[in-house]
């Protein structure tokens, strides 16, 4: 038998494959919208710029696992998130690439971009959904890696990503991921929160600004921030294992706000004399406010807090202000006595 007819022999069984592929889509789709789950490919145009990826690198022909290619740059409405084939118009076009696959020659290597662990199609898309009806687990593949910090994984859904997005957003303004690369993922689990988290680190910004007499940028707030405020309050946080008194879907970030803020309402109630100055302090309100026991240990941490310093300087500096607004304005004087 001639190449030419193994070639058509393969392309009739293409045809076939193509259909039951077909059907898979269409039912995988009812599915997975009956469920609540994504039903196309990712958009790497829609991850690349919600996520604010700039840099770009070569990293060479490698072997490249199926199921963590989950978008495409141009196609990602023809395919499912499985790169089941949507388009019926896609029939020949996608039972060529199966006779070719199926044949001594084989196909040659898809280009993909890689983001965190997870990869999107540049070129060789129908390529990747013949390989997946084959039941290859491997495809090789010429990768451009975009570093993030972003965490992405493949049933990542719309929300998720705007989710994503709102901490990229964050981390561009703040470089956090930049001054401190191995920092732990501040996750939030509402994101609307970023900007809250943003605007402490605002204020630790002036607090040290005022205390160092001169600008700093927002990396060198960011550090001291992080270093000096958020990990410590981390650190006890995990110590005493907090996040067992909080609903699952709560995170850590989400109790170190929660205990900023308390310690704030509470200066803004008891002033000066506020019994509670401290992340320790904040942490046995926590518990009391739920009826939980206190442990001995946590009423005697004598953690070095930057909350204290915080309203120690904002006193400051509202001292600072009052002393302005109360000394004579000479010029303002001159300019009466001319009139």
């Amino acid at each position: 038998m001639s190449n030419d007819d193994h070639f058509r022999l393969n392309m009739m069984e293409g045809l076939s494959k193509f259909n039951s592929a077909r059907s898979k889509a269409f039912w995988k789709e009812m599915i997975n919208l009956l469920r609540g789950k994504p039903v196309e490919l990712l958009s790497f145009d829609e991850i690349r710029e919600r996520l604010r990826l700039r840099e770009e690198s070569y990293r060479g022909l490698q072997d490249i696992p199926l199921d963590k290619i989950v978008g495409s740059v141009g196609r990602y409405r023809e395919f499912t998130r499985d790169f089941l084939p949507k388009n019926e118009k896609m029939k020949e076009r996608w039972s060529r690439v199966y006779a070719q696959a199926t044949s001594m020659e084989g196909l040659p290597p898809i280009e993909v971009y890689k983001v965190g662990d997870l990869y999107f199609v540049r070129d060789g898309n129908h390529r990747v959904s013949v390989a997946r009806q084959l039941g290859a687990k491997f495809i090789e593949a010429h990768v451009t890696e975009l570093p993030t910090s972003i965490e992405l994984h493949p049933d990542m859904s719309q929300d998720e990503l705007e989710d994503a997005a709102a901490y990229a957003a964050f981390l561009e303004e703040t470089k956090l991921d930049q001054v401190r690369p191995h920092h732990k993922p501040l996750k939030l689990s509402e994101r609307s929160r970023y900007a809250d988290l943003l605007g402490h680190i605002y204020l630790h910004k002036s607090i040290l600004e005022f205390m160092a007499g001169r600008e700093l940028s927002i990396e060198e707030a960011a550090i001291h921030w992080y270093d000096n405020v958020y990990r410590p309050a981390l650190t006890l946080i995990q110590k005493y294992n907090m996040m067992q008194h909080l609903d699952p879907s709560r995170t850590e970030t989400d109790l170190y706000l929660w205990l900023v803020d308390h310690l704030r309402e509470v200066r803004e109630h008891f002033g000066e004399q506020a019994p509670s100055k401290k992340i320790s302090d904040a942490l046995v309100d926590f518990l009391k406010e739920r009826g939980m026991p206190v442990p001995d240990e946590l009423r005697r941490e004598d953690d070095d807090s930057m909350i204290l310093s915080h309203t120690q300087i904002i006193k400051a500096l509202e001292d600072s202000q009052d002393q302005e607004k109360s000394q004579p304005d000479d010029t303002e004087d001159h300019d009466d006595i001319e009139r």
